[in-house]
């Protein structure tokens, strides 16, 4: 592998909520080792106030993020990816682009905190779970050691951090 960090995607129908609110945790946890990146089958063209509001409190950097589509990293010039995940479970159930170069690939699902009905607080605890369960996540990824894991174990590493942060 290249000095290069890895590019890391994460999926969602809508692009406004969990797979920013990853991206901006990936960005943040993964120290200059990771670039994190999300977009959606259907984006929604703007981020969720709520998950925009929490990132600010929290003090993530927002000003990068955008609700894109995934057809922007299955084109030409788009950064080679390492590892694509889907965080809710209508993406990880649509047909994909064909991403280049293979990437490794798991399912992140988490129960979408802009579905949410209910008082404001709810609502707001809703997203601040989300992205409780995402920094757990994303904290046990970027610990992974990468470089003495084969490809079968990694995949088995991956999907496991999906399945067992409850």
């Amino acid at each position: 592998m290249s000095e290069r960090p890895y590019n890391v995607l994460f999926l969602c129908t809508g692009n406004s909520a969990r797979s920013i609110l990853a991206e901006a945790v990936l960005n943040r946890l993964g120290n200059g080792r990771f670039r994190g990146y999300s977009a959606g089958s259907f984006p929604k063209g703007e981020i969720h106030p709520l998950a925009l509001a929490l990132l600010r409190r929290q003090n993530y950097p927002i000003a990068e993020l955008r609700s894109k589509s995934w057809d922007e990293f299955a084109a030409p010039g788009a950064p080679p990816l390492d590892f694509v995940f889907t965080v809710c479970d209508r993406a990880a159930s649509e047909v994909c682009p064909i991403w280049p170069g293979q990437p490794m690939s798991a399912h992140w699902g988490l129960p979408d905190p802009a579905a949410v009905e209910g008082t404001e607080m709810e609502k707001h605890l809703a997203f601040a779970d989300t992205l409780r369960h995402l920094e757990r996540r994303i904290g046990i990824f970027v610990n992974l050691p990468l470089a003495s894991l084969d490809r079968m174990a990694l995949k088995r590493r991956l999907d496991d951090i999906g399945r067992n942060d409850a």
